[in-house]
């Protein structure tokens, strides 16, 4: 092997385990969302996988909390979570009256609701890619 083919190797081996490690850190973050929002005790909480669907993200979360003050502090507390792993900062929209929170993590983006406002925007019917149910299921 040349000296160029052998740098060329080292390239794509280096490119392949970049891509991994981003694979992982997508998966990472996807498993802090759901299990600090499994720790927060939210309510219906669905993730539907967008990888390959969509280029906004490739996970969306929805979850339901009993109160504009537990969906408040959901966000804010998952907010935190997320920047303390090392996965950077977030964008948090919809706090103030927090009825809807929409957090941008990047890869996930995550919906938190009050009940009464995500029954009537449904947004898991507007993102199922299947017949009848979200896809990925309840998680």
């Amino acid at each position: 092997m040349t000296q160029a083919q052998t740098v060329s190797a080292a390239a794509d081996a280096s490119s392949a385990a970049a891509l991994m490690a981003t694979d992982i850190n997508d998966a990472d973050l996807h498993d802090l969302v759901l299990a600090q929002l499994d720790d927060d005790q939210a309510q219906d909480v669905v993730s539907i996988p967008l990888e390959g669907k969509s280029s906004i993200a490739d996970h969306m979360v929805i979850a339901s909390g009993r109160s504009t003050r537990q969906v408040a502090a959901m966000a804010q507390k998952l907010a935190e979570k997320v920047k303390e792993k090392g996965f950077g900062p977030v964008r948090i929209e919809g706090l103030p009256a927090a009825d809807w929170v929409l957090i941008d993590a990047g890869d996930v983006v995550v919906h938190l609701f009050r009940p009464e406002v995500r029954s009537f925007y449904n947004l898991e019917r507007m993102w199922s890619f299947e017949t009848g149910e979200a896809a990925g299921g309840r998680a």
